[in-house]
C-alpha cells in the first residue's frame, strides 16, 4: 500500500494532468465554432459542384468523346485511396475510425482482384498507414489550416498527374464528415469517376434538373478541362473542411471526458489518503493507550 506522501504525490499530478485536459477542451471549444462554419459554408458549392459532375458522368457514360478524368479507366484495375486525418492526437477514436475504413476498403479491393494505393493527408493516417501497406503509401502531407486549398490543390495536381501516368484507374477519398460536436461520420466519396453514391431521396428529386443533356459552350473539351481538376481540389478541400472540424470536436470530447476521468481519480485517491491517514492516527492511538496502560 502506498505510503501518504506518495498518496499526496499522485493526488497533485492528477490535479495538474486535469488543469491541462481542462484548458485543452477549452482551446478545442474555440476552435470548433470557426472550423464549423468554414466547413458548413463550404458544403453547399462542394456538393452542387459534385452533383453536376455526377450528371454529367451519367449523361456522358456512352459517349465516345468523355474524358477518362471523369469517368474513370475500366480497363485499369488500380484504385487510389486518399485518407485525410489529422496531424495530431489526443482526439479519441478520431484518426483510428479512418485507418479502419481504410483497411476495410482494402479487403473488398483484395476480394475483387483490385490493386490499390494509398496518399495520406494527415501524419497520424500516415504513421499507421505506411507500417500497414509499406509499399502503397505513395505519398504524404500534413495539413495546415492557413494554406488548406494550396494543400488541396497540390494534392489535386498530383493525383492527375498519377491517373495520367495510367498509375490507376479510380479515386476515392475517405474522411470524417462533421456530424455535431460530438459526432463525426466517416464517409467515402468517388472522386473518379464522379459518382454520388449516398444521395438522398429528396436529394434526387430536388437535382432532377441535373439529369439533362448538355450543351456546351465555347468547347466541350475546353470547358471540362478546366471544372475536372478544380472539382478534384474542391472534393478535398471540402474533405479537409470536414475533417478538421471533426478533429476539434473529437478532440473536445476526449478532454472532457479525460477531465471527469481525472476528477473521479482524485476523489478516489483522496478516499485512499483519508483511509491511511486514518489508520496511521489510529495506530499511534492505540501504542499511546497501550503504553499508557503498561504504566
Amino acid at each position: 500500500m502506498p505510503n501518504l506522501k506518495e498518496l499526496k504525490n499522485k493526488i497533485d499530478s492528477v490535479r495538474s494532468t486535469r488543469k491541462i485536459t481542462q484548458a485543452m477542451k477549452m482551446v478545442a471549444a474555440s476552435k470548433l465554432r470557426r472550423a464549423q462554419d468554414t466547413a458548413e459554408a463550404a458544403r453547399p458549392y462542394s456538393d452542387k459542384m459534385a452533383k453536376i459532375m455526377s450528371s454529367l458522368s451519367n449523361s456522358m457514360a456512352d459517349s465516345e468523346s468523355s474524358p477518362d478524368l471523369l469517368l474513370g479507366k475500366k480497363d485499369n484495375k488500380t484504385h487510389l485511396i486518399l485518407a485525410v486525418t489529422s496531424d495530431r492526437g489526443l482526439c479519441g477514436g478520431f484518426n483510428s475510425s479512418i485507418v479502419k475504413a481504410v483497411k476495410n476498403k482494402v479487403l473488398e479491393l483484395e476480394k475483387d482482384n483490385i490493386k490499390f494505393k494509398i496518399i495520406c493527408i494527415g501524419r497520424k493516417g500516415f504513421d499507421v498507414l505506411k507500417g500497414l501497406y509499406e509499399e502503397n503509401v505513395i505519398m504524404n502531407s500534413n495539413i495546415s489550416v492557413k494554406n488548406g486549398y494550396e494543400l488541396s490543390e497540390q494534392i489535386g495536381k498530383e493525383v492527375i498527374l498519377r491517373f495520367e501516368k495510367d498509375e490507376y484507374g479510380s479515386c476515392s477519398i475517405i474522411y470524417n464528415k462533421f456530424k455535431s460536436a460530438i459526432s463525426q461520420i466517416v464517409s467515402e466519396q468517388s472522386i473518379i469517376p464522379c459518382l454520388i453514391s449516398d444521395e438522398s431521396e429528396d436529394d434526387k428529386e430536388n437535382d432532377n434538373s441535373l439529369g439533362i443533356n448538355f450543351e456546351f459552350e465555347p468547347d466541350e473539351s475546353e470547358i471540362l478541362a478546366d471544372l475536372l481538376p478544380k472539382n478534384i481540389s474542391v472534393q478535398i478541400y471540402k474533405a479537409i473542411l470536414e475533417s478538421g472540424a471533426g478533429e476539434q470536436g473529437a478532440r473536445m470530447a476526449a478532454m472532457d471526458n479525460a477531465t471527469r476521468n481525472a476528477g473521479e481519480m482524485i476523489d478516489k485517491l483522496n478516499l485512499s489518503y483519508n483511509r491511511q491517514r486514518q489508520a496511521i492516527i489510529t495506530g499511534e492511538l492505540i501504542e499511546i493507550i497501550a503504553g499508557a496502560e503498561a504504566l
